[in-house]
Order: C-alpha cells, then structure tokens, then sequence
C-alpha cells in the first residue's frame, strides 16, 4: 500500500485529502507545518508528498529544497500544492525540485487523477 504524506497547515484541506487519500487506499500521513513535514519524510519515506507551498516554519519550497538537497531522500516525490497560481510560483515550485504542481482550488477528481499518475 502506498504511503502518501500530507502536509498542510489549513485542517479543512487536511481533512477533505485525508479522506480522500484513504477512499483511494492509501496509507496517510499528516503534517501541520514544514518542520514536521520534513521529519516525517525522513521518518516514514513516504512514497508521495502533497505538499503545500505556503506553510509556517518551513515553506513547501523549503521542505521541498530540503528533500532534494539530501541524497537519501532525493527521489521522493512530491506534488506541490498552493493557493497561488501566479507563473512565479509556478517556476518557485519547480525550481525548488517540486514533481509536479495543483493550484488550490483544484477539483478533487483532478487531484486523485494527479496522485495515481505519480505513483504509477
């Protein structure tokens, strides 16, 4: 069974993935901020991060910077997700190493599409 991290500071978004991610049959995991996000990459390996962009402590840009910069845990994947959908924040997010990008709101048929893609 897959393990898919989220990690998001708004517990609405949290609640709605979270079910959603268990409907699917994934293992879930949850992160309410940046710091705890990156030590439950390291901790669990999870093989997904829908993670979000805009989080206290840490950014989703910084976790995401993190995650790349360390070897161990360079190939995690990770669907970056923000409210922002400037072009800026779009290339932020690839830049920082991001697999992919949704912009909040997205559909949720959308994002469940999204997440099977990316764990093959």
């Amino acid at each position: 069974m897959a393990k898919v991290l989220i990690a998001d500071d708004e517990a609405n978004i949290v609640v709605s993935l979270e079910f959603m991610m268990k409907r699917e049959g994934y293992e879930v995991l949850v992160a309410r901020d940046g710091v705890a996000a990156l030590a439950a990459i390291r901790g669990e390996r999870p093989d997904l991060v829908l993670l979000d962009a805009m989080m206290p402590g840490m950014t989703g840009f910084d976790v995401c910077e993190a995650v790349r910069a360390d070897a161990a845990l360079r190939g995690t994947t990770i669907l970056m997700l923000t409210a922002k959908g400037r072009e800026t924040d779009v290339a932020r997010g690839v830049g920082a190493g991001a697999d992919a990008y949704m912009t909040k709101p997205f559909s949720t048929r959308d994002l469940v599409q999204k997440v099977r893609e990316m764990l093959g």
